[in-house]
Protein backbone atom coordinates (compact mmCIF):
# COMPACT_ATOMS: atom_id res chain seq x y z
CA UNK A 1 0.00 0.00 0.00
CA UNK A 2 1.24 3.47 -0.89
CA UNK A 3 0.96 6.01 1.91
CA UNK A 4 1.30 9.78 1.76
CA UNK A 5 2.01 12.35 4.47
CA UNK A 6 2.27 16.08 3.86
CA UNK A 7 4.50 17.04 6.78
CA UNK A 8 4.22 20.75 5.98
CA UNK A 9 2.36 23.03 3.50
CA UNK A 10 -1.27 21.86 3.64
CA UNK A 11 -2.31 25.31 4.91
CA UNK A 12 0.56 27.62 4.06
CA UNK A 13 2.57 28.80 1.09
CA UNK A 14 6.05 27.32 1.03
CA UNK A 15 7.94 25.05 3.37
CA UNK A 16 6.94 21.98 1.35
CA UNK A 17 7.79 18.57 2.80
CA UNK A 18 5.94 15.48 1.54
CA UNK A 19 6.67 11.82 2.29
CA UNK A 20 5.60 8.77 0.27
CA UNK A 21 6.10 5.30 1.73
CA UNK A 22 5.56 1.65 0.92
CA UNK A 23 6.16 -0.53 3.96
CA UNK A 24 9.58 0.43 5.29
CA UNK A 25 10.64 2.20 2.08
CA UNK A 26 10.14 5.92 1.64
CA UNK A 27 11.09 9.04 -0.30
CA UNK A 28 10.68 12.73 0.55
CA UNK A 29 9.53 15.37 -1.93
CA UNK A 30 11.16 18.72 -1.11
CA UNK A 31 12.30 19.90 2.29
CA UNK A 32 11.64 23.62 2.29
CA UNK A 33 12.28 26.41 4.73
CA UNK A 34 9.07 28.18 5.82
CA UNK A 35 8.78 31.61 4.26
CA UNK A 36 8.08 33.26 7.60
CA UNK A 37 11.08 31.70 9.40
CA UNK A 38 13.70 34.06 10.79
CA UNK A 39 16.97 34.06 8.85
CA UNK A 40 18.90 32.57 11.78
CA UNK A 41 16.21 30.11 12.91
CA UNK A 42 17.21 26.44 13.25
CA UNK A 43 15.37 23.26 14.19
CA UNK A 44 12.64 23.90 11.63
CA UNK A 45 12.06 20.36 10.36
CA UNK A 46 8.39 19.32 10.63
CA UNK A 47 7.95 17.39 13.89
CA UNK A 48 6.19 14.51 12.11
CA UNK A 49 9.17 13.79 9.82
CA UNK A 50 11.11 10.87 11.33
CA UNK A 51 14.80 11.50 10.64
CA UNK A 52 15.90 8.27 12.35
CA UNK A 53 14.61 5.94 9.63
CA UNK A 54 16.32 5.32 6.30
CA UNK A 55 15.20 7.20 3.21
CA UNK A 56 15.82 6.30 -0.45
CA UNK A 57 16.16 9.95 -1.37
CA UNK A 58 15.02 13.56 -1.05
CA UNK A 59 13.69 14.86 -4.37
CA UNK A 60 14.04 18.62 -4.84
CA UNK A 61 11.58 20.02 -7.38
CA UNK A 62 13.38 23.35 -7.91
CA UNK A 63 16.00 25.64 -6.34
CA UNK A 64 13.87 27.93 -4.18
CA UNK A 65 14.56 28.04 -0.45
CA UNK A 66 10.95 27.22 0.46
CA UNK A 67 11.52 23.87 -1.29
CA UNK A 68 15.11 22.99 -0.33
CA UNK A 69 16.14 25.31 2.50
CA UNK A 70 16.15 22.68 5.28
CA UNK A 71 18.33 20.10 3.55
CA UNK A 72 21.20 20.86 5.93
CA UNK A 73 19.03 19.64 8.84
CA UNK A 74 18.48 16.20 7.31
CA UNK A 75 20.73 13.17 7.98
CA UNK A 76 23.88 13.34 5.83
CA UNK A 77 23.35 9.81 4.46
CA UNK A 78 20.04 10.70 2.79
CA UNK A 79 20.84 11.18 -0.92
CA UNK A 80 19.45 14.26 -2.66
CA UNK A 81 18.05 14.12 -6.21
CA UNK A 82 17.30 17.08 -8.47
CA UNK A 83 17.93 18.47 -11.91
CA UNK A 84 21.60 19.15 -12.68
CA UNK A 85 21.06 22.93 -12.90
CA UNK A 86 19.17 22.91 -9.59
CA UNK A 87 22.12 21.15 -7.99
CA UNK A 88 24.53 23.72 -9.40
CA UNK A 89 22.42 26.68 -8.23
CA UNK A 90 22.04 25.29 -4.70
CA UNK A 91 25.78 24.71 -4.44
CA UNK A 92 26.53 28.19 -5.77
CA UNK A 93 24.18 29.88 -3.29
CA UNK A 94 25.62 27.84 -0.42
CA UNK A 95 29.19 28.65 -1.43
CA UNK A 96 28.66 32.41 -1.72
CA UNK A 97 26.25 33.11 1.12
CA UNK A 98 27.63 30.74 3.72
CA UNK A 99 24.93 28.09 4.09
CA UNK A 100 26.07 24.52 4.59
CA UNK A 101 26.77 22.65 1.35
CA UNK A 102 24.42 19.77 0.62
CA UNK A 103 25.89 16.28 0.53
CA UNK A 104 25.58 13.45 -1.99
CA UNK A 105 23.79 15.14 -4.89
CA UNK A 106 22.50 12.96 -7.70
CA UNK A 107 21.07 14.47 -10.87
CA UNK A 108 18.11 13.22 -12.87
CA UNK A 109 17.34 13.85 -16.53
CA UNK A 110 14.09 15.29 -17.84
CA UNK A 111 11.50 12.64 -18.77
CA UNK A 112 13.88 9.81 -17.79
CA UNK A 113 12.44 7.49 -15.11
CA UNK A 114 14.46 6.98 -11.95
CA UNK A 115 14.02 3.90 -9.74
CA UNK A 116 14.48 4.33 -5.98
CA UNK A 117 13.52 1.12 -4.20
CA UNK A 118 9.85 0.49 -5.05
CA UNK A 119 9.38 4.05 -6.37
CA UNK A 120 9.55 4.88 -10.06
CA UNK A 121 9.95 8.65 -10.46
CA UNK A 122 9.62 10.53 -13.74
CA UNK A 123 10.66 14.21 -13.62
CA UNK A 124 9.02 16.58 -16.11
CA UNK A 125 10.50 20.01 -16.72
CA UNK A 126 7.89 22.71 -16.14
CA UNK A 127 7.31 26.48 -16.30
CA UNK A 128 8.16 28.44 -13.15
CA UNK A 129 10.09 31.54 -12.13
CA UNK A 130 12.78 29.22 -10.75
CA UNK A 131 15.11 27.79 -13.38
CA UNK A 132 15.09 23.98 -13.77
CA UNK A 133 11.73 23.37 -12.05
CA UNK A 134 10.03 19.97 -12.32
CA UNK A 135 6.78 18.17 -11.76
CA UNK A 136 7.25 14.62 -10.49
CA UNK A 137 5.25 11.51 -11.35
CA UNK A 138 5.69 8.84 -8.67
CA UNK A 139 4.56 5.25 -9.29
CA UNK A 140 4.62 2.62 -6.54
CA UNK A 141 2.47 -0.24 -5.23
CA UNK A 142 0.24 0.01 -8.32
CA UNK A 143 -0.60 3.67 -7.63
CA UNK A 144 0.29 6.91 -9.46
CA UNK A 145 0.88 10.29 -7.78
CA UNK A 146 1.65 13.56 -9.57
CA UNK A 147 3.44 16.25 -7.54
CA UNK A 148 2.99 19.61 -9.26
CA UNK A 149 5.79 21.38 -7.41
CA UNK A 150 5.47 25.08 -8.28
CA UNK A 151 4.42 25.98 -11.82
CA UNK A 152 2.73 28.53 -14.06
CA UNK A 153 1.45 28.72 -17.64
CA UNK A 154 2.52 32.26 -18.55
CA UNK A 155 6.33 32.12 -18.50
CA UNK A 156 8.85 31.35 -21.20
CA UNK A 157 8.34 27.57 -20.78
CA UNK A 158 4.53 27.70 -20.82
CA UNK A 159 4.44 25.30 -23.77
CA UNK A 160 5.65 22.50 -21.49
CA UNK A 161 2.57 22.78 -19.27
CA UNK A 162 0.19 23.24 -22.20
CA UNK A 163 1.60 20.09 -23.75
CA UNK A 164 0.98 18.23 -20.50
CA UNK A 165 -2.60 19.52 -20.32
CA UNK A 166 -3.15 18.27 -23.87
CA UNK A 167 -1.59 14.86 -23.11
CA UNK A 168 -2.03 14.25 -19.37
CA UNK A 169 -0.69 11.18 -17.56
CA UNK A 170 -3.35 8.51 -17.34
CA UNK A 171 -5.02 7.03 -14.26
CA UNK A 172 -3.74 9.42 -11.62
CA UNK A 173 -4.68 8.34 -8.13
CA UNK A 174 -3.50 11.55 -6.45
CA UNK A 175 -2.61 15.03 -7.64
CA UNK A 176 -0.62 17.06 -5.10
CA UNK A 177 -1.44 20.54 -6.40
CA UNK A 178 0.05 23.90 -5.41
CA UNK A 179 -2.40 26.76 -4.83
CA UNK A 180 -0.23 29.82 -4.23
CA UNK A 181 -2.40 32.26 -6.17
CA UNK A 182 -5.80 31.08 -4.96
CA UNK A 183 -7.70 33.80 -3.12
CA UNK A 184 -5.38 36.54 -4.37
CA UNK A 185 -5.01 38.97 -7.23
CA UNK A 186 -1.38 38.64 -8.27
CA UNK A 187 -0.65 39.56 -11.87
CA UNK A 188 -0.20 36.59 -14.19
CA UNK A 189 0.53 38.31 -17.48
CA UNK A 190 3.09 36.79 -19.81
CA UNK A 191 6.82 37.49 -19.84
CA UNK A 192 6.32 38.66 -23.43
CA UNK A 193 3.97 41.41 -22.20
CA UNK A 194 6.45 42.36 -19.48
CA UNK A 195 9.12 42.69 -22.14
CA UNK A 196 6.98 45.25 -23.98
CA UNK A 197 6.22 47.11 -20.73
CA UNK A 198 9.90 47.36 -19.88
CA UNK A 199 10.66 48.51 -23.41
CA UNK A 200 8.12 51.33 -23.01
CA UNK A 201 9.59 52.30 -19.63
CA UNK A 202 13.11 52.38 -21.05
CA UNK A 203 12.06 54.57 -23.99
CA UNK A 204 10.12 57.11 -21.93
CA UNK A 205 12.72 57.53 -19.16
CA UNK A 206 15.35 60.21 -19.83
CA UNK A 207 17.75 58.88 -17.19
CA UNK A 208 18.65 55.51 -15.71
CA UNK A 209 16.22 52.71 -14.98
CA UNK A 210 16.90 50.74 -11.79
CA UNK A 211 15.29 47.29 -11.62
CA UNK A 212 15.03 44.92 -8.66
CA UNK A 213 14.65 41.24 -9.58
CA UNK A 214 15.93 37.85 -8.44
CA UNK A 215 19.24 36.74 -9.96
CA UNK A 216 17.86 33.22 -10.36
CA UNK A 217 14.74 34.36 -12.23
CA UNK A 218 16.27 33.70 -15.64
CA UNK A 219 13.01 34.46 -17.45
CA UNK A 220 13.14 37.99 -16.03
CA UNK A 221 16.82 38.47 -16.91
CA UNK A 222 16.07 37.44 -20.50
CA UNK A 223 13.05 39.77 -20.58
CA UNK A 224 15.13 42.73 -19.42
CA UNK A 225 18.03 41.95 -21.75
CA UNK A 226 15.75 41.72 -24.78
CA UNK A 227 14.11 45.04 -23.85
CA UNK A 228 17.58 46.60 -23.56
CA UNK A 229 18.55 45.39 -27.02
CA UNK A 230 15.45 47.00 -28.51
CA UNK A 231 16.10 50.34 -26.82
CA UNK A 232 19.91 50.50 -27.16
CA UNK A 233 20.39 50.37 -23.42
CA UNK A 234 22.93 48.28 -21.49
CA UNK A 235 21.83 45.86 -18.76
CA UNK A 236 24.10 46.05 -15.70
CA UNK A 237 24.12 43.05 -13.32
CA UNK A 238 26.11 42.20 -10.19
CA UNK A 239 28.75 39.51 -9.68
CA UNK A 240 26.34 36.91 -8.29
CA UNK A 241 23.95 37.31 -11.24
CA UNK A 242 26.88 37.06 -13.64
CA UNK A 243 27.90 33.76 -12.06
CA UNK A 244 24.35 32.41 -12.18
CA UNK A 245 24.23 33.20 -15.91
CA UNK A 246 27.62 31.61 -16.53
CA UNK A 247 26.63 28.52 -14.56
CA UNK A 248 23.59 28.00 -16.79
CA UNK A 249 25.24 28.86 -20.10
CA UNK A 250 24.94 25.32 -21.42
CA UNK A 251 21.16 25.35 -20.92
CA UNK A 252 20.46 27.60 -23.90
CA UNK A 253 20.57 31.17 -25.12
CA UNK A 254 21.02 32.84 -21.73
CA UNK A 255 22.75 36.26 -21.61
CA UNK A 256 26.43 36.09 -20.67
CA UNK A 257 29.29 38.38 -19.67
CA UNK A 258 30.87 39.56 -22.89
CA UNK A 259 27.60 39.82 -24.81
CA UNK A 260 26.77 43.20 -26.25
CA UNK A 261 24.55 45.44 -24.10
CA UNK A 262 25.49 43.54 -20.93
CA UNK A 263 27.97 44.68 -18.26
CA UNK A 264 28.98 43.48 -14.80
CA UNK A 265 29.22 46.11 -12.05
CA UNK A 266 32.08 45.32 -9.69
CA UNK A 267 31.16 46.59 -6.23
CA UNK A 268 33.44 46.49 -3.20
CA UNK A 269 31.05 44.54 -0.97
CA UNK A 270 30.45 41.69 -3.41
CA UNK A 271 34.10 41.58 -4.48
CA UNK A 272 35.11 41.14 -0.84
CA UNK A 273 32.60 38.32 -0.36
CA UNK A 274 34.00 36.48 -3.36
CA UNK A 275 37.61 37.05 -2.31
CA UNK A 276 36.84 35.83 1.23
CA UNK A 277 35.47 32.62 -0.29
CA UNK A 278 38.64 32.15 -2.33
CA UNK A 279 36.88 33.28 -5.51
CA UNK A 280 39.02 36.27 -6.38
CA UNK A 281 39.77 34.69 -9.75
CA UNK A 282 36.12 35.05 -10.72
CA UNK A 283 36.12 38.73 -9.76
CA UNK A 284 39.25 39.29 -11.86
CA UNK A 285 37.75 37.48 -14.84
CA UNK A 286 34.46 39.38 -14.63
CA UNK A 287 36.35 42.66 -14.33
CA UNK A 288 37.39 42.15 -17.97
CA UNK A 289 33.72 42.74 -18.85
CA UNK A 290 33.02 44.89 -15.84
CA UNK A 291 32.51 48.51 -14.94
CA UNK A 292 32.78 50.52 -11.75
CA UNK A 293 29.57 51.86 -10.24
CA UNK A 294 31.00 55.33 -10.87
CA UNK A 295 30.49 54.83 -14.61
CA UNK A 296 26.76 54.68 -14.00
CA UNK A 297 26.81 58.42 -13.33
CA UNK A 298 27.86 59.11 -16.95
CA UNK A 299 25.41 58.95 -19.88
CA UNK A 300 22.48 57.99 -17.62
CA UNK A 301 20.16 57.32 -20.58
CA UNK A 302 22.31 54.28 -21.38
CA UNK A 303 21.84 52.15 -18.27
CA UNK A 304 19.37 49.62 -16.87
CA UNK A 305 20.82 48.76 -13.47
CA UNK A 306 20.17 45.74 -11.28
CA UNK A 307 19.50 47.04 -7.77
CA UNK A 308 19.18 45.39 -4.39
CA UNK A 309 19.51 46.73 -0.83
CA UNK A 310 23.00 45.25 -0.43
CA UNK A 311 24.27 47.31 -3.39
CA UNK A 312 23.02 50.71 -2.19
CA UNK A 313 26.04 51.46 0.02
CA UNK A 314 28.55 50.87 -2.78
CA UNK A 315 26.42 52.82 -5.22
CA UNK A 316 26.28 55.82 -2.88
CA UNK A 317 30.05 55.78 -2.35
CA UNK A 318 30.56 55.96 -6.10
CA UNK A 319 28.17 58.88 -6.49
CA UNK A 320 25.18 56.92 -7.83
CA UNK A 321 22.00 58.49 -6.48
CA UNK A 322 18.52 58.32 -8.02
CA UNK A 323 17.20 61.55 -9.55
CA UNK A 324 13.88 62.76 -10.94
CA UNK A 325 15.11 61.81 -14.44
CA UNK A 326 15.43 58.17 -13.33
CA UNK A 327 12.84 55.44 -12.90
CA UNK A 328 12.81 52.29 -10.82
CA UNK A 329 10.85 49.09 -11.10
CA UNK A 330 10.34 46.47 -8.42
CA UNK A 331 10.09 43.26 -10.44
CA UNK A 332 9.28 40.94 -7.56
CA UNK A 333 6.31 40.33 -5.29
CA UNK A 334 5.32 43.76 -3.96
CA UNK A 335 4.84 42.39 -0.43
CA UNK A 336 8.63 42.32 -0.02
CA UNK A 337 8.59 46.14 -0.11
CA UNK A 338 6.95 46.09 3.34
CA UNK A 339 9.96 44.24 4.82
CA UNK A 340 12.90 46.22 6.26
CA UNK A 341 15.08 45.77 3.16
CA UNK A 342 12.20 46.74 0.90
CA UNK A 343 11.44 49.86 2.96
CA UNK A 344 15.09 50.88 2.76
CA UNK A 345 15.14 50.36 -0.99
CA UNK A 346 11.95 52.30 -1.58
CA UNK A 347 13.13 55.18 0.62
CA UNK A 348 16.36 55.48 -1.40
CA UNK A 349 14.43 55.99 -4.63
CA UNK A 350 11.77 58.24 -3.10
CA UNK A 351 14.43 60.55 -1.62
CA UNK A 352 15.87 61.05 -5.12
CA UNK A 353 12.49 61.56 -6.77
CA UNK A 354 12.79 58.59 -9.14
CA UNK A 355 9.52 57.49 -10.75
CA UNK A 356 8.22 54.09 -9.59
CA UNK A 357 6.77 51.36 -11.83
CA UNK A 358 5.85 47.88 -10.60
CA UNK A 359 6.40 45.59 -13.59
CA UNK A 360 6.15 41.97 -12.55
CA UNK A 361 4.27 38.74 -13.08
CA UNK A 362 3.79 35.87 -10.67
CA UNK A 363 5.93 32.77 -10.69
CA UNK A 364 2.80 30.70 -10.02
CA UNK A 365 -0.29 29.72 -11.98
CA UNK A 366 -3.47 31.78 -11.75
CA UNK A 367 -6.57 30.29 -10.14
CA UNK A 368 -8.09 29.84 -13.61
CA UNK A 369 -5.01 27.98 -14.85
CA UNK A 370 -4.89 25.81 -11.71
CA UNK A 371 -8.48 24.75 -12.30
CA UNK A 372 -7.82 23.99 -15.96
CA UNK A 373 -4.75 21.95 -15.06
CA UNK A 374 -6.56 19.95 -12.37
CA UNK A 375 -9.49 19.24 -14.70
CA UNK A 376 -7.12 17.97 -17.39
CA UNK A 377 -5.26 15.68 -14.96
CA UNK A 378 -8.52 14.04 -13.77
CA UNK A 379 -7.11 12.66 -10.48
CA UNK A 380 -9.18 10.36 -8.31
CA UNK A 381 -8.05 12.52 -5.36
CA UNK A 382 -6.71 16.08 -5.33
CA UNK A 383 -4.61 16.92 -2.27
CA UNK A 384 -4.15 20.70 -1.85
CA UNK A 385 -0.74 22.01 -0.79
CA UNK A 386 1.34 25.22 -0.93
CA UNK A 387 -1.62 27.56 -0.52
CA UNK A 388 -3.36 29.66 2.12
CA UNK A 389 -6.82 29.90 0.52
CA UNK A 390 -7.75 26.31 -0.29
CA UNK A 391 -10.60 26.44 2.23
CA UNK A 392 -12.15 29.58 0.75
CA UNK A 393 -11.36 29.33 -2.97
CA UNK A 394 -11.72 25.64 -3.85
CA UNK A 395 -14.78 26.00 -6.11
CA UNK A 396 -14.16 24.39 -9.49
CA UNK A 397 -11.83 21.67 -8.17
CA UNK A 398 -13.11 18.08 -8.06
CA UNK A 399 -12.36 15.23 -5.66
CA UNK A 400 -10.59 17.45 -3.12
CA UNK A 401 -9.26 15.77 0.02
CA UNK A 402 -8.10 18.28 2.62
CA UNK A 403 -5.32 17.02 4.87
CA UNK A 404 -3.71 18.47 7.95
CA UNK A 405 0.06 18.65 8.25
CA UNK A 406 1.27 15.24 9.39
CA UNK A 407 -1.97 13.40 8.53
CA UNK A 408 -1.58 9.97 6.89
CA UNK A 409 -3.41 9.20 3.65
CA UNK A 410 -3.50 5.62 2.36
CA UNK A 411 -3.77 5.49 -1.42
Amino acid sequence: MLQLVVHRSTRQIGGNCVELSVGGDRIVLDCGRPLDAAADAIGLLPPTLDVHRACHGVLISHPHQDHYGLLQELPPDWPVYSGAATQALMRLTAGIFGTSPVRDYRAWANDQPLQLGPFRITPWLTDHSAFDAYMLLIEAAGRRVLYSGDFRIHGRKAALVRQMIGHPPENLDVLLLEGTNLGGNKTTTSEALLERQFETLFRETPGRVFVCWSAQNIDRTVTLYRACLRTQRTLVVDLYTAEVLELLAAAGRIPQAGWRNLKIVITRAFARIYEAKGRGDFVHRMAQQGISARQLTVSPERWVIMTRPSLIGDMRRKGVRPTSDDAWSYSQWSGYLEKPDGIRLRRWFEEGGARARHIHTSGHASGTDLRAFAAAMRPKTLVPIHGAAWDTDAAGFANVRRLEDGELLSI
